[in-house]
């Protein structure tokens, strides 16, 4: 039922399908109930009951029942996942693959469980199977199969965690840039060092569009629309180019705003430049760009020597 519900697809179709399986497992479940109450079965044999068993009146169709059951559900979930897996990618793939792993030790066990116990019933002496044999593989499956189920979730999370603290440290030179343009006083929100990484991450992007908004008046959209002509005579590409010239207007504005600091060096109202950005991955190509392109250098030196900085 796990594995239907992760994969997804139709919901009716995962219900119908979940009806079946409960519907099918529920009169197994049944029928074993039964026909073990119905037999007899006196001693308590912890380590050896199926082949003890193997030849006792209905206890033998309960051994006969819960083998075959588990057996058709180990087959069912090895396939499953087999399918699955060469569907997909990352972490999911290379868990459904351990999942695979895992339930080849549950075949590995109900083999050897059925070879004992048929053994038992043509009058031969195969019980090491089932009593030394199967219970270690049968531990193996499932501490397998568990890693296989929890590897993509704990990883995935890791990689998000690893993605999300990436962003947030490339988005510091633009972050920095944005905060030197902050009026002294401003008051700024703290975090605790075990805040997590999304809050760090809202909160680093909201003051930068703060400082956006701050240097909107001091934006020049034919110092951006130069830095983008030549950033695209230079081969860059066409994201790359809106980056680097985003940058060399904020570079500009920013030298600008420290002799302007009322803010009213430029357009207002509907005509005043907005930075294109559009979402942490258009911030972090800015940053970028503020740090390492030569275009950006070479206007924030133009801007500083204008402004006579």
């Amino acid at each position: 039922m796990l594995i239907f519900n992760w994969r997804g697809g139709e919901p009716e179709e995962i219900r119908r399908t979940s009806r079946r399986w409960i519907s099918g497992y529920s009169v197994v479940i049944a029928a074993i109930i039964v026909v073990y109450a119905l037999g007899s079965a006196p001693v308590e044999r912890l380590r050896d009951f199926d082949t003890y068993y193997a030849n006792t009146p209905y206890i033998r169709l309960m051994i006969a029942a819960y083998l075959l059951a588990h057996n058709v559900a180990a087959i069912t979930m090895t396939a499953m996942c087999w399918r699955w897996a060469l569907q997909v990618r990352g972490w999911l793939r290379t868990g459904l693959f351990i999942i695979v792993g895992g339930y080849a030790f549950s075949l590995a066990y109900d083999a050897a469980k059925m070879s004992a116990v048929v053994a038992r019933w043509t009058g031969h002496d195969l019980d090491d199977l089932s009593t030394l044999v199967a219970p270690p593989l049968a531990s193996m499956g499932a501490l397998v199969s568990a890693t296989g189920f929890v590897l993509p979730l704990l990883c995935q999370h890791l990689s998000d965690s690893w993605r999300t603290w990436s962003t947030y440290r490339r988005l510091g030179t633009l972050w920095h840039e944005m905060q030197s343009t902050a009026p002294a006083g401003t008051p700024s929100v703290r975090m605790s060092w075990w805040s997590p990484a999304e809050i760090r991450m809202i909160q680093r992007e909201s003051d930068i569009h703060d400082g956006f908004l701050r240097l909107g008046p001091c934006f020049d959209r034919r110092r951006r629309d130069l830095a983008y002509q030549q950033a695209r005579a230079d081969g860059a590409d066409e994201a790359t180019a809106r980056a680097v010239a985003d940058a060399a207007m904020v570079a500009a504005a920013v030298r600008t705003s420290v002799t302007d600091p009322e803010g009213a060096c430029g357009p207002n109202g509907a005509d005043r430049v907005h930075v294109t950005a559009d979402g942490p991955r258009d911030l972090v190509r800015i940053s970028h760009a503020l740090r390492h392109s030569p275009l950006v250098a070479a206007v924030r030196r133009q801007a500083a020597a204008l402004s006579g900085l």
